[in-house]
């Protein structure tokens, strides 16, 4: 695998968040391609490949491409946990299984399984185009594959649920609040001159 192109990978990439790089990430790799020509597909896969390499180099010790294996991208995948918005209950958690939990509860946030397996897909392709061979591919290796399927399971079991689409629930709910003494008082001062017009 020594041909594999080893891209350049730019200290503002030092996010690790494999969806939401940030502003720093993105705006590094204004160099890299122009936003007319590239989709987004291709932008998002531009991203995490600089975002793993910036893995990589942050590794103690430090990894080279060449040298990487599924091991190692496992080990990202749970790196990327601590960054995650999607509350996965344990099996010791009073609201494991429950689609709909009534509280909140100290179960820990992880990546999501679907953007797990979106996030591999776009390094396995990545890592192909800059001259990683098929059969070579650590994005591919069945222990990955494999880590996949157990949070797939894992995370249906547990009846996940996005921690972001529950914050805002929560403000969508404190939106509505009761009507106030003073919105009461307004009302009944105006009733009878609106059932005095009705008539």
């Amino acid at each position: 695998m020594d041909s594999i192109r080893e891209t350049h990978y730019s200290s503002n990439c030092g996010n690790p968040s494999l969806i939401d790089v940030g502003n720093n990430g993105a705006a590094s790799l204004a160099s890299l391609s122009s936003p007319t020509t590239s989709s987004r597909y291709e932008n998002q896969k531009r991203r995490d490949w600089n975002t793993f390499g910036q893995y990589l180099k942050n590794h103690k010790p430090p990894l080279s491409l060449s040298w990487c294996s599924g091991a190692h991208v496992l080990e990202f995948l749970r790196y990327l946990d601590q960054f995650g918005k999607t509350k996965v209950h344990t099996q010791i958690c009073p609201f494991y299984g429950l689609p709909n939990p009534p509280a909140s509860c100290p179960c820990p946030l992880r990546q999501a399984w679907g953007s797990l397996d979106a996030l591999v897909g776009r390094l396995r392709a990545a890592f192909e185009e800059n001259g990683g061979k098929p059969e070579a591919n650590p994005f591919g290796a069945r222990a990955v594959r494999l880590y996949l399927r157990e949070v797939r399971d894992m995370q249906s079991k547990a009846r996940y649920f996005s921690h972001k689409k529950q914050k805002q629930k929560q403000k969508q709910k404190q939106k509505i609040k009761a009507p106030t003494q003073s919105s009461i008082r307004h009302s009944t001062y105006l009733a009878p001159f609106l059932l005095h017009s009705q008539g």
